[in-house]
């Protein structure tokens, strides 16, 4: 058994609202790792509408790892969001043109956070809102309607505006470890295979199941 297709958009039959959304991103700022999944009634495969502000322009990515579950309504605001924030005045004259272009912001002006990057085996809440350039460690869980200001160390359970860490889902010799395993690139055979040891919680055991070949 190899376990689903990851190169299918709808891995559930009949269940459209699920969608590996890797199969479906078109812009190639947004890189998506195998079967990371969506999951809205309204329009599973329109993942990209979520993704705000992301203008080519600007230049930033929003890099999402394997195994992620994002929930209906999250949402990732990009640099794009940005206003020039060392003068008086935050309004963005210069996007109207008809003379106010003169105003125009010069390289560098604008706050830039850097690209926005989700580990793997990430759970995100229903409508949780992810800021600009913000960084989440592999195994974290982002709490519904969270607002995520601030970088999230790995298998950290969040929440809140903004969110607070609120757990930590293990040891930090334990996240070390897990981190070093890495279940999520090992080859869907080895995933499958050792399937029972990765949902379950005896780390010791998954290490065995890493040293196997």
């Amino acid at each position: 058994m190899r376990g689903p297709n990851p190169e299918t958009k709808h891995p559930m039959d009949g269940f459209p609202q699920v969608c590996f959304i890797k199969n479906t991103v078109q812009n190639p700022s947004i890189i998506i790792g195998d079967y990371t999944y969506y999951d809205d009634p309204d329009d599973s495969e329109n993942f990209e509408r979520n993704v705000l502000y992301h203008f080519p322009f600007i230049g930033d990515k929003l890099v999402i790892g394997k195994f992620c579950a994002i929930a209906r309504g999250v949402r990732f605001i990009m640099n794009g969001a940005n206003h020039k924030l060392s003068g008086i005045s935050t309004y963005p004259f210069q996007i109207f043109g008809s003379g106010w272009e003169k105003v125009m912001p010069a390289p560098g002006d604008l706050p830039f956070k850097g690209d926005t990057i989700i580990g793997n085996d990430v759970w995100i809440g229903y409508e949780a809102l992810i800021m600009p350039g913000i960084k989440i460690g592999n195994g974290t869980i982002v709490s519904s309607r969270s607002v995520v200001t601030s970088d999230v160390p790995p298998y950290t359970i969040v929440g809140g505006n903004p969110a607070k860490p609120l757990k930590q889902r293990f040891e930090a010799e334990v996240v070390a470890l897990l981190n070093e395993i890495a279940w999520w690139d090992w080859p869907i055979e080895k995933i499958t295979q050792y399937l029972d040891k990765i949902v379950w919680g005896d780390v010791e055991a998954l290490r065995r199941c890493a040293a196997n070949v």
